[in-house]
């Protein structure tokens, strides 16, 4: 019992710290570049492509290179030597994509439409959820030519590779690793799938986004188990993304 609590315990202090890390490098670079350039340029395409770049990367390095280096100076100072790194296995980046990665991919994002459109429906039942309300993805609708090309390196291109790694990736293959110290494989995966997922969907702070991705999270989650990497993942984050694109951004759907 003892050991499942500090198990519970770790991994809550994962997802708050990938919470934490994703939030403070946007409020760090947000206002930074806010203090330099000021709200109108920042609001301009670039600046924008450049302020979400600069967060995935401090968000990445926070939550993929930080946690080792802090756990080998707790362990020098306890005089124990404590080895936890990130390799590219554990991040589901090992050998190159598949042609079954490549056509996992679009099987995922028919099942993830259905998972999605099923739980809209549920909580569409309450009051609260307005399954219509447009989310800010930090880019005007009326871009085009170089600003709309700009637009979709970051959201299509930037956006899903970030996010695959920081939570597919790390978090997904560190609860799976920690939970499977107490449950069985099957119990590691689902509690595992369900916690990324959540986290997921809290972290674009909206409900019908958030109960959108959490569907999403469960597929990759999926894909990820299926073929060991998080290449299906990002190739299936990429079509999702990519589809949104051309109906906010070419077909003008908000």
């Amino acid at each position: 019992m003892k050991k499942g609590w500090k198990i519970a315990l770790s991994a809550i202090l994962m997802m708050i710290w990938v919470g934490a890390s994703i939030i403070a490098s946007q409020l760090v670079v947000g206002y930074t570049m806010l203090g330099i350039l000021g709200s109108k340029t920042l609001a301009q395409p670039l600046p924008n492509a450049v302020y979400s770049a600069l967060s995935y990367i401090i968000a990445m390095v926070l939550i993929i290179i930080v946690p080792p280096k802090l756990f080998a100076i707790y362990g020098k100072k306890r005089g124990k030597k404590i080895v936890s790194k990130n390799t590219r296995k554990s991040l589901g980046l090992t050998e190159w994509p598949t042609w079954t990665d490549i056509g996992l991919a679009p099987t995922g994002f028919l099942v993830y439409l259905l998972l999605a459109a099923g739980l809209t429906a549920v909580f569409s039942l309450f009051p609260w959820f307005n399954a219509s309300e447009a989310q800010d993805v930090g880019f005007s609708v009326y871009i085009s030519g170089i600003d709309r090309a700009i637009a979709f390196l970051v959201l299509v291109v930037v956006a899903p590779i970030a996010e695959e790694i920081i939570f597919r990736g790390w978090l997904y293959d560190k609860l799976r690793g920690k939970f499977l110290e107490q449950c069985s494989n099957t119990t590691s995966m689902i509690v595992s799938m369900l916690l990324v997922s959540l986290l997921f969907g809290l972290i674009h702070m909206q409900w019908n986004v958030g109960v959108n991705v959490f569907a999403m999270s469960i597929v990759l989650c999926c894909l990820r188990e299926i073929t060991g990497t998080i290449y299906a993942g990002i190739l299936m984050h990429m079509l999702k993304n990519g589809v949104a694109f051309y109906l906010l951004y070419v077909v003008g759907i908000s």
